[in-house]
């Protein structure tokens, strides 16, 4: 990504290298003088599975520090699957939500607790009524620190006993293509009017 810079004179260029688990954006600061300098706004990514994306995604919808959504197909190998096709239970694929978020304003480890706290995750291949491995319960990371702290907050669940007997069944998988789900299912619930849905 390139960027000019403003010094007054001349527009000189800045090189930005590119990362592989953050989005970048950039806010220029000006005075009456000119160019001042350059904010970078830290984009993170976070990808979770707990049953109909509808609900999922409201859910963290509400969340401040979240940017944006989207809900579509992850962990399969059917490539671009349609809903029809995921609801065959023969892609492999789970319903979805991308988050991107700000780490600044919100922490990987809250969006756990938001994950984890809003589904059951000892349900195995269903949520609810929901029925089916489309609806399993999964953590996709996106990064090592993501891996780790996901791990991690898995064993603090189990070992709280708030399950008692019973066996998270989260599966922790490293992401892979997130295919979008189709238009009419972005933000569902929200454009009826509706902040969840029935589990």
């Amino acid at each position: 990504m390139l960027i000019l810079r403003y010094t007054g004179k001349i527009a000189g260029i800045m090189k930005i290298p590119q990362a592989p688990n953050f989005l970048c954006r950039t806010r220029f600061l000006y005075s009456i003088t000119g160019y001042v300098g350059m904010a970078k706004l830290r984009l993170e990514k976070a990808t979770f599975a707990a049953g109909c994306f509808w609900h999922v995604e409201a859910m963290f919808r509400q969340i401040k520090g979240i940017t944006s959504t989207q809900v579509g197909y992850s962990g399969g190998e059917m490539p671009n699957p349609t809903y029809e096709d995921v609801c065959s239970s023969h892609t492999g694929h789970a319903e979805s939500v991308e988050v991107t978020f700000d780490p600044e304003k919100v922490s990987y480890e809250k969006l756990l607790d938001i994950f984890w706290n809003n589904h059951d995750p000892t349900q195995v291949n269903r949520q609810g009524p929901d029925i089916g491995s489309q609806y399993r319960s999964v953590i996709f990371y996106n990064s090592a620190k993501q891996k780790a702290a996901a791990m991690k907050s898995k064993q603090q669940l189990q070992k709280s006993l708030k399950y008692k007997n019973r066996k998270i069944a989260t599966e922790i998988i490293a992401a892979k293509t997130f295919y979008r789900a189709e238009e009419y299912h972005q933000q569902y619930l929200e454009k009826r009017g509706l902040s969840t849905c029935r589990m």
